[in-house]
């Protein structure tokens, strides 16, 4: 079990906006914990994945916005405030944690692939930092968070206390608030999911076309396993998430039955063995 440090040095970020009420959040959770610096996006990068920006400029600029905290705001995307927190704010200082959020709405399942929340969390875990992405499953826009304080810093302190694997970031959903007491947390897979996406044609003005992007979530895991599953039940889904695509089933499927040499090419004198696909275990954590 790692020890946790007597005042953990925590970076915080996010894809909403440095303004943006889950941030705010997110630091008066965090500074009960340990030293805390702010780099956050100057205007909301909701759904911009894991962009970076290459061919511009990016400005950091100081700001005072939480007290007594050092913070600053950030042209750029979500992992273009990890890196320069990295490599620039902190320079020579080694965070013990990276934080992201709360995002104002679900990073849940296929979510995630296009979420600038665990686009900041994920970049740390290329850093070969640990790292947390958390959210809030509320859409509204007088989302209430409050009752995301006691699970944000349940799981930070866990995380802090008994460590994140190597490479991996945590995806933390937490359901909207409601009349009913979340249940716990459980150790989760991410579901298989999708949006069922349509393009709705509309017109300007002067007639000129133009496509908004409509759609509905569509579950088709059925899993209770899963983070869905997790969410639909009162259940704080936590989701361990890695960099690494490598779709390890698949590549054992297709080193069954794919040729790997052109009609007629010698085949090499020695080929690897495949690894086994690892299984996983989920479990259930509560506060």
């Amino acid at each position: 079990m790692a020890a946790i440090p007597s005042k953990p040095l925590i970076l915080i970020s996010n894809d909403d906006g440095i303004t943006a009420p889950g941030i705010a959040t997110l630091v008066r959770v965090m500074r009960r914990i340990g030293e805390v610096v702010v780099v956050a996006p100057n205007s909301p990068q909701s759904g911009m994945g894991h962009a970076i920006t290459i061919g511009h400029p990016l400005r950091l600029d100081a700001s005072t916005i939480f007290e007594g905290i050092e913070a600053y705001e950030c042209s750029g995307t979500p992992a273009d405030c990890v890196k320069l927190a990295k490599h620039h704010v902190l320079k020579d200082r080694q965070p013990d944690l990276v934080v992201s959020g709360i995002n104002h709405g679900s990073n849940s399942s296929v979510n995630v692939l296009y979420s600038g929340t665990m686009s900041a969390a994920i970049e740390a875990a290329i850093e070969g930092l640990p790292a947390i992405g958390f959210s809030l499953c509320d859409y509204g826009h007088s989302a209430d968070f409050s009752h995301t304080e006691e699970w944000v810093e349940h799981v930070t302190r866990q995380a802090l206390e008994h460590g994140i694997p190597a490479g991996t970031a945590l995806n933390v959903n937490i359901p909207k608030k409601s009349d009913t007491p979340i249940l716990g947390a459980r150790l989760c897979r991410q579901a298989r999911a999708k949006w069922q996406e349509e393009f709705d044609l509309r017109h300007d003005p002067h007639q000129r076309p133009y496509y908004w992007l409509i759609g509905s979530f569509v579950n088709l895991d059925e899993g209770d396993e899963t983070d869905e599953w997790a969410l639909a039940h009162n259940f704080v889904s936590i989701v361990p998430c890695q960099f690494d695509l490598t779709a390890r089933a698949g590549l054992t499927q297709m080193r069954q039955g794919w040729e790997m040499q052109l009609p007629g090419q010698p085949a090499p004198t020695s080929i690897p063995a495949a690894h086994p696909v690892e299984s996983e275990d989920y479990g259930v954590v509560n506060p």
